[in-house]
């Protein structure tokens, strides 16, 4: 049966909505103060609906966009909880409202924190790592040449590689689960 879309969820119906386990939400009220669900007897979690949206935002952005915690973080100061929960609704980045004054400042002011479904990510094309290994050594009499730094072409192609491989994590986790 089918709850409600305005019905709170458990931490489990949150984590299968969001594709993630539950000990990731239980981290992620560790690391965001504006996630707190509401807590019963036993310590039992309840998610409001809005609570959801906002996980939803949230993992979004970590998982599909690849910020840090501390670049969500700074989204939810900056931007505030409503611009999370929008990204969370799946409203496009050029539609989402701008930030309001009662939305800045400390992120523990706004409402609480939820989880909400998220679709799969998008299949994305395989690509090829570059090759990394360092040159061959320099001749004695040469001195050692500095290591350059990646290019940005290369900095993506990694950023791509860690989304995919933390797709390929979430898909081994639901596999041990079930």
């Amino acid at each position: 049966m089918d709850k409600s879309p305005d019905a709170f969820r458990t931490i489990s119906e949150a984590a299968e909505e969001l594709d993630l386990p539950q000990h990731v939400l239980r981290f992620w009220e560790t690391r965001f103060s504006t996630i707190k669900p509401l807590k019963r007897g036993g310590g039992r979690r309840y998610y409001r609906p809005e609570d959801v949206l906002l996980l939803k935002g949230i993992r979004h952005l970590l998982y599909d966009q690849g910020f840090t915690i501390k670049g969500v973080q700074r989204i939810l100061k900056d931007q505030g909880i409503r611009h999370v929960i929008a990204i969370g609704e799946g409203k496009p980045l050029a539609a989402l409202p701008p930030p309001e004054p009662d939305d800045e400042g400390d992120e523990a002011e706004g409402p609480s924190v939820v989880e909400a479904p998220v679709a799969p990510p998008p299949s994305r094309p395989r690509f090829q790592l570059p090759n990394l290994r360092p040159p061959a050594p320099a001749p004695a009499a040469a001195p050692a040449p500095k290591p350059a730094g990646l290019s940005a072409a290369d900095r993506d192609r990694l950023s791509d590689a860690l989304r995919e491989l933390l797709d390929c994590k979430r898909l081994l986790e639901r596999a041990r689960e079930g």
